[in-house]
């Protein structure tokens, strides 16, 4: 563990308080007229969830803790949870499903993530921003319909739904947004 000061903490960070992991979700310095600056830091408990405010001043110390970052691939789903695979040492870490949440949906197997271990324990998972699905339903294209900027709605093979252009058909593997699974381009496959 490395002391550091509360106010050089940013959206991410993982601090050791109480013998408790907190992740900072958001930070903000307060310089009032008269009086100490204060920094009010927003973080969430990573053992249950809950979500904690806390002001320090400034130059007070707070225990950061060593977060190991590392891509990892998808292996598979059961019961247990979210199964992912170093391909470096080809060990092994089971996510619970709670930690993965709505993400999960984009999961695929064989897909790269980056996966946050604190002691070996996985305490955050970031999926790529992009993933390649197949368009399983849509309304048929209409001819005279061009790529003139209107969409239409879809289903892909993970069950989402979105928005694509009315020139797609049932069967096109398209590239969408993991965040919110908004259309990007036709996959080049």
């Amino acid at each position: 563990m490395v002391k550091v000061a509360a106010s050089s903490l940013r959206k991410g960070s993982v601090v050791d308080i109480d013998s408790k992991l907190y992740v900072v979700l958001s930070m903000e310095n307060i310089h009032p007229g008269k009086g100490t600056p204060v920094t009010q830091l927003d973080m969430r408990r990573i053992a249950d969830g809950v979500k904690v405010s806390e002001r320090y001043r400034t130059t007070e110390q707070v225990e950061r803790a060593f977060v190991d970052e590392r891509d990892y691939n998808f292996l598979y789903q059961d019961g247990d949870g979210y199964h992912f695979m170093n391909p470096e040492t080809y060990d092994q870490v089971q996510v619970p499903p709670d930690l993965v949440g709505e993400a999960a949906i984009y999961l695929q197997e064989g897909m790269t993530c980056v996966l946050s271990l604190h002691n070996d324990v996985p305490i955050a998972i970031e999926l790529p921003t992009r993933a390649t699905l197949e368009v399983v339903e849509t309304e048929p294209t209409v001819k005279g319909q061009t790529a003139s900027g209107s969409y239409k709605p879809a289903v892909l093979s993970n069950g989402v739904r979105t928005m694509v252009p009315t020139y797609l058909t049932t069967g096109t593997r398209i590239v969408v947004m993991t965040a919110d699974g908004s259309y990007v381009e036709r996959a080049k496959d």
